[in-house]
C-alpha cells in the first residue's frame, strides 16, 4: 500500500487566517442528550479578541443549547478538502436587540462586511429588532486544524 503525505498541523497564525478568509462554518452546540447539534452559520472572526460572532434569532434551538451549556465549536473548511480549522470555547448569547441602534444592533451591524453594508441602516436596525436578533459570541480558547499537501 502506498502511503501519501501525513497531515500537517497548522500554526495558530495559519488557523486564524483560515478563519478570517472564510465566512461560513459549522457551529456545534451540545444537545440536552449530550449529542452534538450542527448547523451551518455565517460568522465574523475577530482575531485580536479571539471571538467568533454569529447572528441568530432568540428562538433558535442553538440559543437554548448555549444558555444551558456554553461549550461550542466552529468547524471551517479550508480552500481545499484537505484543510480545516476548528475554534473551540465557551459561547455567550447577548440580550435581544430591542431598540433600533442599541448596542446589540450596532454589534450585529458591525459584523457585516463593508461591501455588504445595507444602504438604509435605520431600516436594517429596525429589521433586527423585529426579528428579535441576538449575537452569539464564541470566546475561542483553542484553535486546531491541519492541511494535507497533495499535488494533482
Amino acid at each position: 500500500m502506498t502511503q501519501g503525505p501525513a497531515p500537517r498541523p497548522l500554526s495558530d497564525e495559519a488557523l486564524s487566517n483560515l478563519l478570517g478568509k472564510q465566512q461560513f462554518g459549522t457551529l456545534a452546540t451540545v444537545k440536552r442528550s449530550g449529542h452534538p447539534h450542527l448547523t451551518t452559520m455565517l460568522y465574523s472572526w475577530d482575531s485580536e479578541a479571539r471571538i467568533v460572532r454569529f447572528s441568530t434569532t432568540v428562538d433558535r434551538i442553538k440559543v437554548g443549547h448555549l444558555r444551558r451549556d456554553p461549550r461550542a465549536s466552529l468547524h471551517v473548511q479550508g480552500g481545499d478538502v484537505w484543510s480545516f480549522a476548528v475554534a473551540e470555547g465557551e459561547a455567550e448569547v447577548s440580550e435581544i436587540t430591542t431598540v433600533p441602534g442599541d448596542a446589540v444592533g450596532r454589534e450585529l451591524l458591525g459584523m457585516i462586511p463593508q461591501a455588504a453594508k445595507p444602504e438604509d441602516e435605520d431600516a436594517f436596525l429596525e429589521q433586527l429588532v423585529a426579528e428579535r436578533r441576538v449575537v452569539i459570541r464564541l470566546k475561542v480558547d483553542r484553535l486546531y486544524g491541519t492541511a494535507l499537501d497533495i499535488n494533482g
